[in-house]
């Protein structure tokens, strides 16, 4: 019985690590970290900065939040920072 509850044990594990791998592979668009962060279109970089403080201190795990969610919103924040990047154009 004993073995039983081990070999039960592991595969959930392996299960919860299975899916969060498949949950951080999800790429976010842009209109999802938008709306994820609460910004609009046309949003800052300090907009975007002070939108994921204001999130993150609520979700973070050491404020009673989780991992996954946390995980998700700094994946919003760098999904429009991306998309910030690109559309701004860099003086040379």
């Amino acid at each position: 019985m004993g073995k039983l509850l081990v070999l039960l044990g592991l595969a959930i594990a392996a299960w919860i690590w299975w899916r969060r791998q498949q949950l951080l592979r999800l790429p976010m668009g842009p209109a999802e970290a938008r709306a994820l962060l609460g910004v609009g279109e046309r949003a800052s970089l300090q907009e975007i900065r002070d939108a994921h403080r204001r999130l993150i201190a609520r979700v973070h795990p050491d404020a009673g939040g989780s991992v996954e969610l946390a995980t998700r919103v700094n994946a919003a924040r760098d999904a429009l920072v991306r998309e910030l990047n690109r559309r701004t154009p860099r003086a040379s």
